[in-house]
């Protein structure tokens, strides 16, 4: 191809190709055995000329190729690198792999509980990892030139979101800053708020899929293409899959077989058996049958998500027991090489507790659950036999598409509906994008697929949807905290700390959503321009006119509703004074008419056996109409008070739910009180006929000249239309005051409160703001408060576990059925006096408007995890600890590894001349044993 070049072209081409190969892109570039994507290039490109980037790409399209190569710059440039994570399980893969490629000596890990090498030019660690060393100053920043935030698109997470911005903020501006996330649909608004607070940044974003995505509906025996690929080819127009949506018609259309009598039983019974036949099809295959249909079409490895831990398990057993096997002999005795490896630190006794043979001889047949609940150590081997081919199901939950590099061919849903915590709720495209995400493994697979079961009621067309949907928005989640509160005074003073809250991507996304709010007010004014100048008369004043009118108007409705009020106060204080055995006349309502009052339906409490009710609801009194109908009735059936007509006696042997019972009684109530009438109800006078208000107004409305004029009702009209669009716009004004500055206020209000407990002075953080400045985590003023108050004072480290648990411990579902279960002694009384050092918090935190609901303040301690923490500290055996505490052994550990933490921060924090930080060592040791303490790097 040279030999058609001009020499002019093949000198420009050999300069081109020489000045390549002095950049530092093109011996990165010879580390991998695969062409770069044009995406990973232009990334890298900008990198390297010195700019920061952020790249936003589809899952599993190899967006950390340019975090890896910041590292590799990094190094040729004599700096250090940062590359953070969101999990731990993350920061120990991403660990692995830079040793691989740059050996033990030059990459480290940190990761809170963790640290190998902690001086190296390269460090892994979790993002929480880094913010706590920028507060602290950490001389290991000295030289970082480089930091990588992987999964940046977590800073949307509800919890520890705010963790990414403190972290872009506060980082030296010396810094490159690389961030990775997932395809957002804002990708160019983040990239302007990264702009503005780290200056010159790259956005590249890549919808393209390196392996493409094939989408598809499981029903019956049959996988069926959700959609239906026209113009010829792939990516030309797509259309959802007719077969499908003939099954839907179908499923959803009534059997129509037996009802035409004009035709022969013969005709009607084939009618029926071809009807039969169709609906057959339209079934939802078990577990088993999924596996082994995707087994048969060449679709495994497969991870299956359940939104569900216990589904995850039931999954794997109902693979069992159908006797369902993935792996040939060969593979068997690989898996139980591996796994008895991973698993010689853990004793003997502690594997029968955790349930290792039935968890074996899964993985022997290649199928196994991912989840949170399992012990980290049991997870990680099914992600290093997943990888390995040697386990070829998972069945997982939702966590396991948050980052893990565990793709699979496949990528089963069986159902398009999870619990989010409060309610059952369809997933979004996004969480469908991330989840299917998985399937495609570059380089192995040609295309990926993703099956959803078909499930009775399913719609092809919002499935279509969801799929077609490939984005979802990033939504900051940043709040102030107390800690973070200190740690910026502290550096920065208030007014600089508040300014640099206002950079924070929080109020960039709030005051962009200003603008919109006021191009509406300004078009507002433009139109109360128009109206005020219709409403104009030759006779006066109309706005004044106007103004009598409308404060006319807010009176009488003022005085109507009053008015209201005052009749339902006195009805329902009718009600209160009801007995059973009264005989009453309900004037209003679908049960208007005679009825005995069963029970009166007091507000709070019981009566005579039955539950009350709320106090806002009033009474509600059971009654036995005189149609033998057992009725609650409501306030709303008594617009007027009610009175007793007669008394009569209720029989012992009344049986509300017995038929004969509510007849006989009925028939007494209609003999003995069936001709009395009730008396009328007159209607009260009027408040507005008195009213001197209401006078006063008329007179002067009548007394305006503006009250004579022909085009008086136009006028008011227009006027009308004034003040309407005038309220609105008063509340859009509302609306902007609200959301700017919207940080800077919580600020402001978290910062009054801690002067108020004396851990600020103005600018000046006192000692136990220092203190303070050291506890990270949700409950970080309650455990200052509690080392201040010398709580914790005195305990034994077992009783300080206990206590320290339920600074960290918060239960997955709410129970207050059941009081938790408590060690007795120094530890009860120090749990008691935190709930109530929390409680004074809270009522302060309600003194100084901060609220919980919108993330910031102290939640209530949990104590649910107390007993199973002390338990363990003092040396119980693991299936005497998870017997008692009702936990699945991976949460078991988490909350441990949780409470080591906190522990650590404790001792860090706590007076020298106290017991607590000696007891807290002692808890830190006594807690992390076992299997808490057995876990691979992390």
């Amino acid at each position: 191809m040279t030999e058609d070049m001009s020499p002019a072209e093949r000198y420009a081409a050999a300069k081109f190709r020489a000045a390549e190969q002095a950049t530092a892109l093109a011996p990165f570039r010879e580390l991998y055995d695969f062409e770069l994507d044009p995406y990973q290039v232009e990334a890298c490109q900008a990198l390297e000329s010195g700019k920061s980037v952020l790249v936003a790409a589809p899952t599993g399209s190899g967006k950390t190729i340019v975090g890896e190569f910041a590292v590799h710059l990094a190094l040729a440039q004599g700096r250090k690198c940062f590359y953070t994570t969101p999990i731990k399980a993350l920061s120990n893969q991403k660990f692995q792999d830079l040793v691989k490629r740059y050996g033990p000596e030059k990459v480290g890990l940190l990761t809170g509980d963790n640290s190998v090498n902690g001086d190296a030019p390269v460090i892994v660690m979790t993002t929480e990892v880094l913010r706590n060393m920028l507060y602290a100053g950490s001389q290991s920043l000295v030289g970082l030139g480089h930091v990588v935030m992987d999964e940046v698109h977590y800073l949307s997470d509800r919890f520890r979101g705010a963790v990414w911005e403190e972290v872009i903020i506060h980082l030296p501006e010396s810094v490159t800053l690389v961030s990775l996330s997932a395809t957002v649909s804002n990708a160019e608004e983040f990239g302007d708020w990264l702009d503005t607070v780290r200056g010159d940044t790259a956005v590249i974003v890549s919808e393209h899929r390196p392996v493409p995505l094939w989408q598809h509906v499981l029903a019956g025996r049959r996988i069926y293409d959700l959609f239906e690929e026209r113009d010829g080819q792939v990516g030309g127009r797509r259309e959802v899959n007719p077969d499908l949506e003939r099954l839907a018609r179908m499923e959803n259309s009534r059997p129509t077989f037996g009802r035409d009598k004009r035709r022969g039983r013969n005709m009607r019974e084939a009618d029926r058996e071809r009807e039969r036949r169709q609906r057959a099809r339209i079934w939802t295959p078990s577990r088993p049958e999924v596996i082994e249909r995707l087994d048969n079409e060449g679709l495994l490895p497969a991870i299956t998500f359940i939104f569900s831990r216990a589904g995850c398990e039931a999954a794997v057993q109902q693979c069992l027991y159908s006797g369902l096997r993935l792996n040939d002999q060969e593979g068997r005795e690989q898996v139980r090489r591996i796994v008895e490896a991973r698993t010689a630190g853990i004793p003997d006794d502690d594997l029968h507790v955790l349930g290792y043979f039935e968890w074996l001889e899964g993985l022997e047949r290649g199928i196994a659950a991912h989840h949170a609940g399992m012990l980290p150590t049991f997870k990680e081997v099914v992600e290093e036999l997943f990888v390995k081919g040697l386990v070829k199901a998972v069945f997982a939950t939702e966590t396991l598409a948050l980052g893990i590099n565990m793709p699979a061919r496949s990528v089963v849903l069986e159902k398009l509906v999870k619990w989010n915590g409060e309610q059952h709720a369809d997933i979004t495209p996004g969480e469908y994008t991330q989840l299917t995400g998985r399937a495609g493994r570059r380089g192995i697979d040609v295309e990926g697929h993703a099956v959803v079961l078909w499930q009775r009621g399913m719609n092809p067309g919002a499935l279509a949807g969801l799929a077609g949907t490939r984005t979802y928005p990033l939504r900051s989640s940043f709040k102030p905290s107390y800690n973070m509160a200190v740690n910026l005074v502290s550096q920065f003073g208030r007014h600089r700390s508040r300014e640099l809250l206002e950079m924070s991507f929080a109020q960039f996304q709030a005051d962009k959503s200003v603008v919109g709010i006021s191009r509406q007010v300004q078009k507002n004014e433009e139109g109360l321009t128009g109206y005020r100048g219709s409403m104009v008369c030759h006779l006066g004043d109309f706005e004044e006119y106007s103004r009598l009118r409308r404060e006319l108007k807010d009176r009488e409705t003022e005085l109507a509703k009053q008015g209201a009020v005052q009749r339902r106060a006195a009805a329902a204080a009718a009600l209160e004074k009801l007995k059973p055995g009264d005989v009453i006349h309900v004037p209003t309502g679908k049960y208007a008419g005679l009825a005995l009052v069963l029970d009166p339906g007091m507000p709070s409490g019981r009566t005579n056996g039955h539950r009350g009710f709320d106090a806002q609801d009033g009474p509600r009194p059971l009654v036995l109409t005189a149609e033998r109908q057992v009725k609650r009735l409501a306030s709303i059936d008594f617009p007027v008070p009610v009175a007793a007509l007669d008394r009569m006696r209720i029989p012992r042997t009344f049986n509300a739910r017995s038929p004969q019972s509510r007849r006989d009684l009925a028939s007494a109530l209609r003999t003995k009180a069936g001709h009395l009438v009730p008396s009328r109800h007159r209607k009260p006078r009027a408040e507005a006929a008195d009213d001197r208000e209401i006078s006063r107004l008329r007179t002067e409305i009548r007394a305006h000249p503006c009250h004579g004029c022909d085009e008086r009702e136009d006028h008011a009209r227009w006027a009308e239309r004034y003040h309407r669009l005038l309220r609105d716009t008063r509340q859009l004004e509302r609306r902007i005051e609200g959301r700017t500055n919207t940080i800077a206020r919580t600020f402001d209000r978290i910062c009054a409160l801690l002067t108020e407990l004396d851990y600020l002075e103005g600018d000046t953080v006192t000692d136990e703001g220092r203190r303070l400045a050291r506890l990270y985590g949700e409950l970080d003023l309650l455990a200052s408060e509690c080392l201040r108050a010398g709580v914790w004072e005195g305990l034994a480290p077992a009783e300080l576990a206990a206590c320290a648990s339920a600074l960290v411990y918060e239960a997955r579902q709410a129970d207050d059925a059941v009081a938790p279960k408590l060690p007795v002694g120094k530890a009860r009384d120090a749990l008691a006096e935190m709930v109530h050092i929390w409680g004074r918090l809270d009522a302060l935190e309600e003194d100084h408007k901060i609220s919980q609901a919108e993330g910031v303040g102290q939640r209530e301690p949990d104590l649910g995890f107390a007993w199973a923490a002390y338990r363990w500290a003092s040396g119980f055996g693991l299936d005497e600890v998870l017997q008692e505490a009702d936990m699945p052994a991976g949460d078991f550990v988490r909350w441990c590894k949780q409470l080591v933490d906190v522990l650590g921060q404790i001792a860090a924090a706590a007076p020298p001349e106290g017991t607590v930080a000696r007891s807290a060592r002692k808890a830190m040791d006594g807690v992390l044993r076992g299997v808490v303490a057995y876990s691979s790097v992390g």
